[in-house]
């Protein structure tokens, strides 16, 4: 798992929120840290999926490539294709 350092520190940090939490509670600062964290979190994780699908190039059995026209375009406008 490539996991970035900026990731591993969010995940970190929302982690000892959430032991906190079920131990002593949080109060309403921390409470916000939680919530923004949770959404940069996954945000992070959206984008690399989305950088990751558009990367991808799928072929079927016979070697006939079969990635889907919408990846096909993104790929073509970021030049990442040759064709």
């Amino acid at each position: 798992m490539n996991v970035s350092k900026r990731q591993r520190e969010l995940i970190s940090r929302i982690n000892e929120l959430a032991q906190k939490q079920k131990t002593q509670g949080l109060d309403l600062t921390e409470k916000r840290e939680q919530a923004a964290l949770r959404q940069q979190y996954l945000a992070n994780f959206r984008q690399g999926l989305k950088d990751q699908i558009e990367h991808t190039v799928l072929y079927d059995k016979q070697g006939h490539e079969i990635t889907s026209h919408k990846v096909r375009q993104i790929q073509h406008k970021h030049g990442w294709r040759p064709d």
